[in-house]
């Protein structure tokens, strides 16, 4: 058993002082998130003066109590269109995780109808095209909490032709044999009219639920004809007369329960293990020391690392340029801190090796530096060999990318990094990504970031993501800049140049932080390191049991005939 061993003083000051940072980063995100949920909550008078739940009351009473909810997205569209990243944080309008329904695992998809009326913004799109790729790669059944304004007006010429996607995603799903069960809190009308019309499932709730393509003051505008909003399209319309609804609630909380006793009624397979309390992508206790133990979940014998992940927090160096050793991390996460290596003394800065993590086989690449041409060969083999023997890759990404200069072109850089990328994009087996510092250049994409579909991809708050260095990109626009100058005859402007060049600096750091990147879904949330472990350990569960899952397909998907 070859079991990693730490050299890490987790007593020394330098420890101390990576704790310190990364703390303060996470309690950035965490601030934030929770500026999102208070939005949400400051509209609860008027959800109680209409008898309903709160959206995130909603999601708590459909998962089965005590059991784990991961989320995802939870900072989508930060300071973006109609979030402004400070007073005005939206979350995208939506919340979307999976959790455990009935004993089954499912996707939940909810409208926060608390925050501007549920409508969807942009990136709120996104996330909802993004929950249904998740149910989909994973063979999960899709609930969605409709209570919905519709697409932002404001900003239609982004949602527009995109939101077609969302519709033939839903109807896709339902021909792969993938069901949706749609619960109408309240309006879904318009273009959102087809959300229920293209679940397999409609729940609505007599009184509150609206589904109609054009409101009555659009009729009356349209064809001079005075309707009331029962009459053209309420519950009692649609469970008696279109036959839209098959089940006629008389609020939320039966609503909800009625969408549980549908997903207890369908022939579809329990979760094998589930692990109660895992945390997810928002503020949950930390897993303590006694997370080093041995252990049980869900029937099985966890053999937890021979090293704290508490530790984790201060694995990552305050300063950002100092270099740390990958094997510490996957010390922390992996089953007994046992790491077979994989061609340890050839390109000793692309990590690969085998483990196993919450029980599942896996594969791991992490990075000691920058992909030379020796560690892209390397990486490639490795991943070769998993998608050979159907082993699930964990990718922990911290590169400044592939290493670029004379000896490395004349090694054959690209020929090799293209090996290694084309390993990456055909691996048939599941590939989940954390990005613990730096993602850049082609980098991230060897390492696979979002462009190359891993199945999930986690942020640690450390986390730096962009095309190349803020410093390195500046440099490179100032000779570029003196070089344009010099070929025209014209004297350089040294302090102009400094400017731009600083000015340019400022801004690309900005734009490679975590929480700019998971604002643009390069990530599906920013964690908490420590809980790395547990969250892969649930996404290796829900990919291996939608592996072995047996869906049944159609040509069309269910139609309401």
């Amino acid at each position: 058993m070859p079991l990693l061993k730490s050299t890490v003083d987790t007593g020394s000051a330098a420890f101390a002082a990576n704790v310190a940072r990364m703390a303060e980063r996470l309690a950035e995100v965490r601030a934030l998130e929770q500026k999102v949920r208070d939005e949400s909550s400051s509209k609860r008078d008027r959800f109680e003066q209409r008898g309903q739940l709160l959206p995130r009351e909603r999601v708590a009473r459909l998962i089965d109590r005590g059991s784990d909810f991961i989320e995802f997205a939870t900072l989508a569209g930060l300071g973006m269109h109609d979030d402004d990243g400070d007073k005005a944080v939206l979350g995208g309008g939506s919340i979307i995780g999976i959790g455990t329904v009935s004993g089954k695992r499912c996707v939940v998809m909810a409208s926060d109808s608390a925050i501007k009326g549920g409508t969807i913004p942009p990136m709120g799109l996104k996330k909802s095209l993004r929950a249904q790729e998740i149910a989909r790669d994973n063979r999960l059944p899709l609930i969605y909490l409709v209570e919905s304004g519709g697409a932002n007006l404001i900003y239609q010429s982004e949602i527009f032709i995109e939101g077609g996607r969302s519709f033939a995603n839903q109807a896709r799903l339902s021909a792969a044999g993938i069901p949706q069960i749609a619960i109408v809190h309240g309006a879904s009308t318009a273009g959102g009219a087809y959300l229920p019309g293209l679940s397999d499932y409609v729940i609505l709730v007599r009184g509150r639920s609206s589904i109609y393509l054009a409101g009555p003051p659009l009729v009356k505008a349209a064809i001079g004809e005075e309707v009331d909003e029962e009459a053209l399209g309420g519950a009692e319309t649609h469970a008696g007369v279109t036959g839209l609804g098959e089940y006629l609630c008389e609020n939320d909380a039966h609503a909800i329960a009625t969408a549980r006793d549908v997903m207890d009624k369908l022939n579809w397979t329990a979760v094998a293990c589930p692990r109660s309390g895992i945390p997810g992508t928002q503020s949950e206790p930390a897993p303590s020391a006694r997370d080093t133990a041995s252990g049980s979940a869900g029937g099985i014998t966890l053999v937890h690392p021979r090293h704290s992940p508490e530790e984790l927090l201060g694995l990552v160096p305050a300063d950002e340029r100092e270099p740390y050793d990958v094997r510490e991390v996957i010390a922390r996460l992996v089953d007994a801190s046992d790491f077979l290596e994989f061609k340890a003394a050839y390109g000793s800065d692309t990590i690969c090796g085998h483990a196993r993590l919450h029980g599942h086989t896996v594969g791991i690449l992490g990075n000691n530096g920058p992909i030379q041409p020796n560690g892209s060969v390397k990486a490639a083999q490795f991943i070769q060999l998993c998608d050979q023997s159907d082993t699930p890759l964990i990718f922990l990404q911290n590169t400044t990318g592939y290493m670029v200069g004379s000896v490395a072109e004349r090694a054959g850089a690209i020929k090799h990094g293209s090996k290694m990328i084309q390993a990456v994009a055909n691996a048939r087996v599941a590939k989940l990504t954390i990005v613990l510092g730096g993602s850049y250049g082609a980098g991230n994409y060897g390492m696979c970031g979002r462009g190359f579909d891993p199945r999930f991809i986690f942020a640690w708050p450390s986390a730096r993501t962009a095309v190349m260095g803020a410093a390195q990109a500046a440099k490179v626009m100032e000779i570029v800049g003196r070089a344009k100058l010099e070929r025209a005859g014209q004297p350089a402007n040294e302090a102009a140049l400094a400017a731009m060049s600083e000015g340019l600096r400022l801004r690309l750091e900005q734009e490679s932080t975590a929480l700019f990147g998971t604002a643009r879904m390069w990530d599906d949330g920013i964690i908490d390191p420590r809980d790395t472990r547990r969250i892969l350990g649930l996404c290796l569960d829900i990919a291996a049991e939608g592996a072995a899952r047996t869906l049944c397909p159609n040509t069309f998907g269910v139609a309401r005939l």
